[in-house]
């Protein structure tokens, strides 16, 4: 059987395009964006859940936020025994309940929901493969204020204080281990710094893992969504990070017991840890010329009513904005019809921030000049906050009303 010209012409038309599409295909595959360089171009918030686990529940969670633009960023910490209306499971649980190591994504959605952000990448790290990863970084330094002997199945584990490195499998020990006599604030706080440890070594050591071989081992010890491409990516923009001026902020509430067991229970039905995730995004995506400028306030909260404990129980939902709080105590007297506001000389729009978070309009201004400054005696000029919060009847631990 013969083929026609015209047919063979066809034929090879028809297959020039289907490898030109097989071409095109292949180039688009290859040569397309990787999202974190997406999220960099577009100057997009990139939100990354770490999850350190310890047979397969998550010991500690951190969602670390990142804005390439000002190449600031912000931890929070997400306690397991947080209580949460879970919907997977439709009651009230701690928020690790849900957590399956094969399957993270409905541990994911609660936190989404619980701070209003989407998480973007997640990382998880085991308890063994922490050890490998922190001696392929040759050891994390950590400061231990006090030193700790722990025993492990028994072996005795030796945490000498001062200024530490931790090889990998005490880095391991010190990162997951819990005593009983030891207070849960302290052992939350030891966990972050282990983290904020664990995170700067990396920084440091990031240009030396790009050898092909340590790349490939090293990146192999973390359960991700994300391919080695971008993964490194990642590690490349969180050089950036300045680990020293990077808080943890633990998500707090009132502790409760519910179903027989204590919960953490947020604040406010949870909007109060939307709106301080809401604060810290916009500090990490204003553009300031100095440090000075991008320093928190310094507050002062002073009670002007008659309910005991009032001035020390918003201090601690400031803190949690992260304020600086630097003194509590009583007003004048305790009769203060309407909430106010005192600034003493701090920048007009950080104070402006601060009232609005309040809901609060009486705002006075009440700063010392150069002149007054010379006419009066030092000792009269003594240190005082930021800003002076002073609570009136129209303050209902959250917002002001009426004003």
């Amino acid at each position: 059987m013969r083929i026609s010209q015209t047919g063979a012409s066809r034929f090879l038309l028809v297959l020039i395009v289907i490898i030109l599409a097989v071409g095109i295909t292949f180039a688009v595959l290859f040569f397309r964006s990787n999202p974190v360089e997406d999220a960099i171009s577009t100057n997009r918030v990139i939100n990354v859940l770490f999850v350190i686990e310890n047979e397969k529940e998550p010991l500690s969670t951190y969602v670390l936020m990142y804005y390439p633009g000002t190449r600031r960023a912000a931890i929070f910490d997400i306690p397991g025994e947080l209580g949460l209306l879970l919907t997977r499971i439709n009651r009230v649980d701690r928020i690790d309940r849900v957590y399956d190591p094969s399957r993270i994504n409905s541990y994911e959605n609660e936190i989404e929901k619980l701070l209003g952000v989407e998480i973007n990448f997640t990382v998880v790290i085991t308890k063994e493969n922490l050890v490998s990863i922190v001696d392929l970084l040759e050891g994390v330094q950590i400061f231990i204020p006090s030193s700790v002997s722990y025993r492990d199945d028994d072996e005795v584990i030796l945490f000498p204080s001062g200024m530490t490195v931790l090889d990998g499998d005490k880095a391991s020990v010190y990162a997951t281990y819990s005593l009983e006599d030891e207070e849960r604030e302290m052992e939350v706080f030891r966990r972050q710094r282990f983290f904020i440890g664990f995170l700067n070594r990396q920084i440091q050591m990031n240009e030396r893992l790009k050898n092909p071989d340590a790349a490939k081992l090293y990146y192999s010890f973390f359960r991700t969504n994300m391919n080695q491409r971008t993964l490194a990516l990642l590690f490349d923009e969180f050089v950036y990070i300045d680990t020293d001026r990077t808080n943890i902020r633990s998500v707090e509430g009132t502790l409760r017991e519910v179903s027989g067991q204590m919960l953490i229970i947020p604040l406010w039905d949870g909007s109060l840890v939307k709106e301080v995730v809401r604060q810290t995004l916009g500090t990490l995506t204003r553009e300031v010329e100095d440090y000075f400028n991008e320093r928190s306030l310094t507050i002062e909260v002073l009670n002007g009513t008659a309910i005991n404990g009032f001035a020390g129980r918003t201090a601690e939902m400031l803190r949690n904005f992260g304020y600086d709080v630097i003194s509590v105590g009583n007003a004048d007297n305790n009769d203060y019809e309407r909430t106010e506001i005192v600034n003493r000389g701090a920048d007009e729009m950080m104070v402006k921030e601060f009232a609005d978070l309040l809901r609060c309009d009486n705002i006075r201004n009440e700063i010392i000049t150069p002149e007054e400054f010379e006419a009066g005696d030092i000792q009269d000029f003594e240190y005082k906050a930021d800003v002076t919060l002073i609570i009136g009847r129209n303050f209902d631990g959250r917002y002001v009303t009426g004003n």
